[in-house]
């Protein structure tokens, strides 16, 4: 039986998502769960992508099959009363057997979180600590030219890849009136190259410094050279917020 479970995690104590020989991993500590509950019959579970160490996930989508069906609630009360606090398995449902939670993902929704204002240490591992003042407004502008399909490979990690076209469906910054210091950029794409949000992030930073124009996004796009964007943000602000389907 093919379950579709949606999952969120804190990232902070963790080595990243994907399973390793050494070290802490989202992948191994659930795996780990799921064989348990599966009669000890070894289950590998499929995500939507891989987030790095101390990326944070609000809703992760992840599928797994188990040789016998289970009452979605009583699975999602037993694998969260066996997991670590820092995942849980926020819902589950059964899907076809052809499903896959990669390979039938239509879109992403990545946010990154950036404290303009003093510095917070409770909040240090959950959002950027950048505590100075940006132009906003450039910022924004600057969305807009990311809005698209692009090659991206400006912004990826590595020179491995057949493809870095990717389509940005939206990209923009989330106000909070309760907390103005606060300034929250969302990206909903069709999917993502490693280390793109962060790379993004980082030229953006740029951009509200002053040290670059947001039309700058332009001939960083069509260079296709990672050395022309900016720095890699640090992960500790990025959440995979949601996958759709």
């Amino acid at each position: 039986m093919r379950y579709l479970a949606t999952i969120s995690y804190d990232g902070s104590l963790f080595d990243g998502y994907q399973i390793q020989k050494k070290g802490r991993t989202i992948q191994g500590e659930i795996q780990k769960v799921l064989t348990m509950i599966n009669s000890k019959n070894e289950v590998i579970i499929h995500a939507s992508g891989r987030t790095d160490a101390k990326v944070h996930a609000l809703k992760q989508k992840i599928h797994f099959d188990l040789d016998k069906e289970f009452s979605c609630d009583d699975l999602k009360k037993s694998v969260n009363s066996l997991l670590p606090e820092d995942i849980y398995f926020r819902e589950i449902d059964i899907v076809s057997d052809s499903f896959h939670a990669r390979y039938d993902v239509k879109a992403k929704e990545y946010i990154y979180m950036i404290n303009l204002g003093e510095y917070d240490p409770l909040k240090q591992k959950y959002i950027f600590q950048y505590n100075r003042r940006l132009d906003v407004f450039e910022i924004e502008r600057a969305l807009k030219y990311l809005e698209g399909t692009h090659n991206f490979k400006s912004f990826s990690a590595s020179d491995d890849k057949e493809s870095y076209e990717r389509t940005i469906i939206e990209a923009k910054v989330i106000r909070d009136i309760k907390n103005i210091d606060i300034l929250t950029i969302s990206f909903l794409g069709t999917g993502f190259l490693r280390y793109m949000v962060r790379n993004m992030i980082g030229t953006l930073i740029e951009i509200g410094e002053g040290k670059r124009k947001s039309e700058d996004i332009i001939k960083i796009i069509e260079s296709e050279d990672r050395t022309k964007a900016g720095p890699t943000a640090k992960p500790e602000g990025l959440y995979l917020k949601d996958v759709l389907y």
